[in-house]
């Protein structure tokens, strides 16, 4: 590796430090992370003028040095220093416990392995392009080189089958990649095998190569939902828009059923023991060989709302509601479903494809790359409105419901005029001049307006004609107004 440094030694992720040669604000940086007792990778710029242009263009500084935690860009030397304690711990408990994602900044040896066609920028094998390539071929080789073939699970042997582990270890050790790019690419080789029919390994009976996914991902603190087995189905992929709406009306009958009157509130243990839930589970398993690049903006508006509220419902039933900001975290940036051959978090869906590839709430960089393959999927532009859509199963979200991707922008419209007239979602107090918000206003301000005059505009434009609306309206017109942002009610939505 052209890296220097003292890289990666105990941690699951990565510290990269890109310096200059002779910078002693790199020197500090560097003697910070030592003092943290943090490794680190140093890459000088000073020798990859290529790399150093794209550094520049990723972080938008000029300077040295540019401090990354994983993906999460942290700034200069001076920015490592200011950061908070609570942050630094957990950027330093990242690093520790999770792998490098795909969008982490490169390093010299990456580039390398891009030169050599193991993970090229365009990723000619990307899942969304539905090519008919064979990895079996892949697969007879680690058998033969790495003379693995045989695992154990408990007093059984399976024959001529991989566990995940060693799959992802003859991976890296073979083809020179890291942990997580092994991961993406055993993702491709499952995709393939749905859309082509292939057998990657002859007399295979015991272990899938999704159980295999299923597992590594689980070794990895993430959790997939709809991989508990592999898709059925042999040549083409199933059509996108009929497997949204059976989703659709699945998710319908399962709200009616266990949701409250006002749509708030749901029963996840009578949910879970539903015969309706088991048939919601199994249609989630065909969302693996989807075809996603197809879709019109309005059917990925409906398709990824109806599957991210359903995401979180499977979330919460199978891995129990968050109680606090950590576990929050957690649960959207791990709970996920293997979509069209590529793995999409609550976090991806949100931030990543509705909101048009736009930081959320405390990242620092875009969940999407250039070269990721889901940054194809991304909406050009982000839609604010589907804020008054998406529920996260805490109260204070919006109530659940259904879209369509025929009426998608009038239904998107009603939600937000309802969530507008309730004043959990904004009060106006026109004798105090002021004009109280839910906090998604303040976290997702950039989608609505830079400024309050802007955001308060469109509040106006989206209410329906109400009191409230000509309070507003009146407020608008005064020489001075408040903009308040009311507490948000994190307490989970589930009955009892």
């Amino acid at each position: 590796m052209d890296a220097a440094g003292e890289c990666a030694g105990g941690l699951a992720g990565r510290v990269t430090v890109y310096t200059t040669l002779g910078c002693p604000h790199c020197q500090r940086a560097k003697s910070r992370l030592r003092g943290l007792g943090l490794p680190f990778c140093e890459v000088d710029l000073s020798r990859h003028a290529a790399l150093a242009q794209r550094i520049r263009k990723l972080t938008g500084g000029r300077t040295a040095p540019q401090i990354f935690f994983n993906s999460v860009h942290v700034g200069s030397s001076d920015d490592l220093q200011k950061l908070a304690p609570e942050e630094l711990q957990r950027l330093v408990r990242m690093v520790r416990e999770e792998p490098v994602p795909l969008d982490a900044p490169p390093i010299p040896g990456e580039e390398n392995q891009r030169k050599r066609g193991i993970l090229s920028d365009g990723e000619t094998d990307s899942p969304f392009k539905n090519q008919q390539v064979c990895f079996c071929g892949l697969a007879l080789e680690l058998k033969r080189s790495c003379g693995i073939g045989h695992h154990r699970r408990g007093l059984k042997v399976c024959r001529d089958s991989f566990s995940g582990r060693q799959l992802m270890d003859g991976l890296a050790r073979e083809k020179g990649l890291d942990k997580h790019c092994a991961l993406y690419k055993i993702s491709i080789m499952i995709y393939q095998q749905y859309s082509s029919g292939v057998t990657f390994f002859d007399q295979t009976k015991n272990a899938s190569l999704v159980n295999m996914l299923k597992r590594v991902h689980q070794q990895n603190h993430s959790y997939l939902a709809n991989v508990d087995k592999r898709s059925s189905g042999h040549c083409s992929p199933r059509c996108t828009a009929e497997l949204s709406e059976e989703l659709r009306r699945t998710i319908l009958k399962l709200y009616a059923d266990h949701l409250s009157a006002d749509g708030k509130f749901v029963d996840y243990k009578a949910m879970s023991r539903s015969p309706i839930f088991e048939k919601y589970c199994e249609l989630t398993i065909q969302l693996q060989r989807v075809e996603l690049q197809s879709l019109s903006r309005e059917e990925k508006l409906a398709f990824f709302i109806n599957v991210y509220n359903a995401l979180v419902i499977h979330g919460h039933i199978r891995m129990g509601s968050p109680q606090n900001m950590w576990q929050r975290y957690r649960f959207f940036n791990y709970v996920s479903y293997l979509i069209g051959g590529a793995v999409f978090t609550l976090q991806d869906i949100e931030n990543g494809v509705l909101r048009g590839n736009r930081k959320g709430v405390a990242q620092l960089m875009k969940p999407f790359s250039l070269s990721d393959p889901r940054f194809q999927v991304a909406l050009p532009d982000p839609e604010p409105l589907v804020h008054f859509a998406l529920n996260c199963g805490a109260k204070g979200c919006p109530p659940i419901k259904t879209y369509t991707a025929k009426d998608i922008a009038s239904q998107l419209r009603t939600a937000a005029e309802a969530f507008l007239e309730n004043d959990e979602g904004c009060k106006v107090d026109p004798l105090r001049g002021e004009v109280h918000l839910s906090q998604i206003f303040k976290w997702y301000k950039v989608d609505f307006g830079d400024t309050d005059e802007k955001l308060l505009k469109w509040v106006l434009n989206h209410m329906g004609d109400s009191p409230k609306k000509s309070s507003l309206e009146a407020l608008l017109k005064a020489p001075c107004y408040k903009v308040i942002y009311m507490p948000y009610n994190w307490s989970t939505n589930g009955m009892g």
